[in-house]
């Protein structure tokens, strides 16, 4: 969340990031900052009454121990204590407003973000060349059926729309992916691997920013415990509530997990094939850096996320999103688009995001920089590395073959075990 003392020293500042949001009222401020004003004003209140108790008390005491006569200042006491406790109810109110209003307000964006909606996002850069093809590309969803890797009839009907099976060599394609990713992060990029829980609680879905900004995109189940919808939130969450040291920074993780997203394809936009599913397999990169640090962490971290690409030889772009494109918690975001010559189009297989101490503060994550200093928030930041549909995608589309086949990449060999799925050659 964003740092109150920052909407009450400079709001200006606020309004200011939140108008080239373009989601958030300024008058949200308004609100924000006279909520936290009353809160002050009770709370100079309480903590006045409480010494004129204190003194009071001290009064008594002495009068007593004189043998003197309380019974007025006695009564004075009481009516103090009182309108204490009256206050303090008053002020645990307004703190509950004022946090619930805070949790409603997105990050600020940097300075350097493009301002405007999708259509003012910038390509960065390109990598890798887009093939030429002498003959006609299939979608994937018919080569995965000619290979006998996807099928996408039974995974309707036994759950739904937007839950893909894989089936053979297309599940072997699935976890050969997983442990080629795995293994470049944790033995070429630094990162230890985790195996976190895929449910999680509602403070952790609160602490990444999930909620309650996207609680509706979410599966709960009865007892309100939340799907994860990426493992940001669980990896994120390790350290929620702890104070780190300066020489632990930066933490940096990777994991695996299945997510789960009830809003794929609620626009009816790519709902065809696996372009927008509501669970799907996903390696995910977090760090947990010192905020000087963060800047060129985030560049590190989407070149890592890159990798990935360049290793599996996929034509890929570098977008940095327009203020009016960001997630809620982030500050900054490039999402990385890799081409999908089937369906000739560039998809989204990784967003690379900084979202400053936004996150940290909701989930009370700190450091100290050295001994006997002040704890600091951290900043974190997280990236897919990657997401394994639109991955998918690519891989079958870019790589088939005059004779419907479709060729394994030379690095992915090693994992899958052969150079090239065949048609019905799925089993």
């Amino acid at each position: 969340m964003i740092d109150i003392r920052l909407i009450r020293e400079s709001p200006e500042v606020v309004r200011a990031g939140l108008s080239r949001r373009g989601t958030t009222s300024p008058e949200t401020v308004d609100a924000l900052v006279s909520l936290d004003e009353r809160r002050r004003s009770i709370l100079t209140q309480v903590e006045t009454l409480k010494a004129k108790r204190n003194k009071a008390s001290e009064e008594v005491a002495r009068i007593k121990k004189e043998r003197g006569d309380v019974t007025a200042l006695t009564a004075s006491l009481k009516a103090v204590s009182t309108d204490i406790k009256r206050l303090d109810r008053e002020l645990g109110t307004v703190a509950v407003e004022l946090e619930d209003a805070l949790l409603q307000v997105p990050n600020l964006p940097l300075d350097e973000v493009p301002t405007g909606d999708a259509s003012a996002s910038e390509v960065v850069r390109e990598w890798g060349k887009i093939a030429d093809h002498a003959f006609t590309l299939l979608p994937h969803w018919d080569l995965g059926a000619t290979l006998g890797i996807l099928d996408l009839p039974r995974g309707a009907r036994m759950t739904g729309s937007g839950f893909p099976v894989f089936v053979g060599k297309g599940a072997r394609l699935v976890r050969a992916l997983v442990a080629f990713m795995l293994d470049l992060h944790t033995q070429d990029h630094g990162y230890v691997e985790v195996a976190p829980p895929l449910l999680v609680n509602e403070a952790a879905a609160r602490g990444t920013g999930q909620l309650p900004d996207l609680e509706g995109q979410m599966y709960v189940t009865t007892d309100g415990l939340f799907l994860v919808p990426t493992a940001e939130v669980p990896v994120t969450n390790l350290h929620a509530g702890e104070i780190l040291s300066a020489d632990e920074l930066p933490k940096k993780y990777a994991a695996y997990t299945p997510c789960f997203r009830r809003e794929a394809g609620a626009h009816g936009k790519d709902t065809r094939g696996i372009l927008r599913v509501h669970q799907f397999d996903k390696v995910e990169l977090v760090q947990i850096t010192r905020p000087e640090d963060s800047p060129a962490d985030h560049e590190a971290l989407l070149c890592h996320a890159e990798e990935v690409l360049r290793r599996l030889e996929l034509p890929y772009r570098v977008v940095v999103l327009a203020t009016g494109d960001l997630g809620f918690a982030s500050a900054k975001t490039y999402d990385v688009e890799v081409w999908a010559a089937g369906v000739g189009a560039w998809l989204e297989v990784s967003s690379a995001s900084t979202f400053t101490d936004f996150q940290a503060r909701r989930a009370n994550i700190r450091y100290r920089p050295a001994a006997g200093q002040k704890p600091m928030f951290v900043h974190t930041l997280n990236a897919s590395g990657v997401a394994l549909p639109r991955l998918i995608v690519a891989l079958l589309e870019n790589n088939q073959e005059p004779d419907g086949s479709v060729r394994i990449p030379g690095q992915l060999v090693p994992y899958f075990g052969e150079e090239r799925l065949t048609p019905d050659g799925g089993s």
